[in-house]
């Protein structure tokens, strides 16, 4: 099929039919996403590792809270990183300095100095992925203004392609992490982020002025609101950090229980503030109530399914068969099992949901999500009791059967969700409600990580039972109320799609 001019970008050069500057986009974003599965698939086991082995010797439980808590403030900031983005720097200029501040981070992980040098790093990373991530999806989105969905829908698809390649970056930087040096893979994951930077800004001509300004730029008064209430809460956090360190409070453990409240509070605020706003309508709020259970049921959701990077992988170091013909295998590439799955999987999925039409309910879907993750607890549980007590190593094919049973959930949900998410948003926070929807998986990852707590304590048999039953029954539950579901949110006035 030949394709129109307004494709092409400059040089007649296009990207799968798409214009040039999808490539763009497409290469930050698969590099971002190297750099953060890189460093996500170590960091537990770094955080653990003895000082003899160049690691900091963290008690496993602080290490797993720390590493939710990071996990969730990197999708709690997408929603002040888009406010910054839209009213201050434009979206184009937030995506380049986003990629550099998460760059500055992994070179300070990378600098063997100790705690604070880890510390400062995951700071900046958090920051800059603030910037980056929820900015550069919606550039993607303007390339298309008034080009049909079906052809938006094709972009994504390619770009959310992007996100899965850059996740496989555990063959890399597990491998230089685990068997070299840990702070080598740290910084295997800066280049990728600064060669994702490179080529952003080579091809940033190709992107045809999109997210060149802020899309509602601060007014002179709006302004000076902003920069005198930062600062204000700038001197606010500073006093609270000086009174924790003067008092002997400020701790690993005390921060990541701070954060862990922030991350609750802060959806729960929102919510509320937006039930009572005067802007949206009583018909939106119907639909409002309806995805606050989505939202409930994704973040207990990302709660079991994100301790892939933490109690799995701490599992998969200590108790399961790493070697492979001979081999072994760094557990860190156990984290790419289910990126594989996700490639392998997606096409049908995209299938099964045009196959079954609304005949499949969203309330369904998401149920569904939920059992599978509590059932792959279960089989962690089963696993765990197969070790007997750490003392007998098991085959790498529990695992697998783990992350299959995850992803099945996760492609039940995330995709869903996203487009759930714009389908019940109310018009006056429709450009907010994507970072009402991270919400739900900080939510999820900083509670799951002060939830890893109890994994000591109650052993490894009853903490993945437990959890995996309370899925499993919440997932129930919601199958039980999806008429409920359908009639909140409208979906039962849609017509069946009948196929043949």
């Amino acid at each position: 099929m030949a394709t129109s001019t307004s494709d092409r970008g400059p040089g007649g050069r296009t990207f799968f039919g798409h214009p040039w500057g999808l490539a763009t986009l497409f290469f930050t974003e698969m590099w971002e996403r190297f750099s953060f599965y890189g460093l996500r698939a170590i960091l537990v086991l770094f955080l653990i590792a003895p000082p003899s082995e160049s690691g900091l010797g963290m008690a496993e439980g602080t290490a797993k809270a720390l590493l939710g808590v990071y996990m969730a403030m990197v999708y709690f900031v997408a929603l002040p990183g888009g406010w910054v983005a839209d009213r201050i720097l434009g979206a184009r200029k937030a995506v380049l300095v986003g990629g550099v501040v998460i760059m500055l981070g992994h070179i300070s992980m990378a600098i063997p100095g100790g705690a604070g040098f880890v510390y400062l790093g995951l700071l900046l990373i958090i920051l800059g992925t603030g910037l980056l991530k929820p900015n550069i999806s919606t550039m993607v989105g303007k390339l298309y203004v008034g080009e049909d969905s079906a052809r938006r829908d094709s972009a994504f698809s390619l770009f959310y392609m992007g996100i899965n390649i850059g996740s496989l970056a555990p063959f890399l930087v597990g491998y230089l992490g685990q068997n070299i040096n840990w702070h080598l893979g740290f910084g295997c994951a800066a280049v990728g982020m600064a060669l994702g930077i490179v080529q952003y800004v080579l091809g940033s001509r190709h992107l045809r002025g999109v997210g060149d300004r802020p899309g509602h730029r601060l007014n002179p008064q709006e302004r000076s609101r902003f920069l005198r209430i930062t600062a204000v809460v700038l001197a606010v956090v500073a006093v609270l950090v000086v009174a924790a360190a003067v008092t002997g409070t400020l701790t690993v453990d005390a921060v990541t229980v701070a954060l862990t409240i922030l991350a609750i509070v802060v959806p729960v605020v929102y919510f509320g503030y937006m039930f009572r706003s005067h802007e949206v309508t009583a018909e939106e709020r119907v639909k409002l109530r309806a995805y606050v259970w989505l939202f409930l049921a994704a973040a207990l959701f990302w709660m079991i399914f994100d301790q892939a990077a933490g109690p799995l992988n701490i599992f998969a170091n200590d108790n399961v068969d790493l070697n492979v013909f001979g081999w072994q295998m760094p557990a860190s590439w156990t984290q790419n099992i289910n990126p594989i799955l996700v490639i392998s999987f997606s096409a049908f999925f995209a299938w099964l949901w045009l196959r079954l039409g609304s005949r499949a309910s969203t309330g369904m879907k998401f149920g569904f999500a939920l059992v599978m993750s509590g059932l792959s607890f279960v089989v962690m549980s089963i696993a765990s009791h197969a070790t007997h007590g750490g003392t007998v190593k098991v085959s790498l094919l529990w695992l697998v059967a783990v992350y299959l049973l995850q992803t099945l959930g996760e492609l039940c949900l995330s995709p869903v969700g996203l487009s759930v998410t714009t389908r019940l948003a109310p018009t006056a926070f429709a450009s907010q409600m994507m970072g009402v929807w991270f919400l739900a998986t900080a939510a999820g990852d900083a509670v799951g990580g002060q939830v890893a707590r109890l994994q000591a304590p109650w052993g490894d048999v009853k903490y993945f039972l437990v959890l995996g039953v309370f899925s499993v029954l919440a997932g129930v539950l919601l199958f039980l109320f999806v008429r409920s579901l359908r009639r909140l949110m409208g979906e039962e006035r849609e017509p069946a799609v009948t196929r043949h």
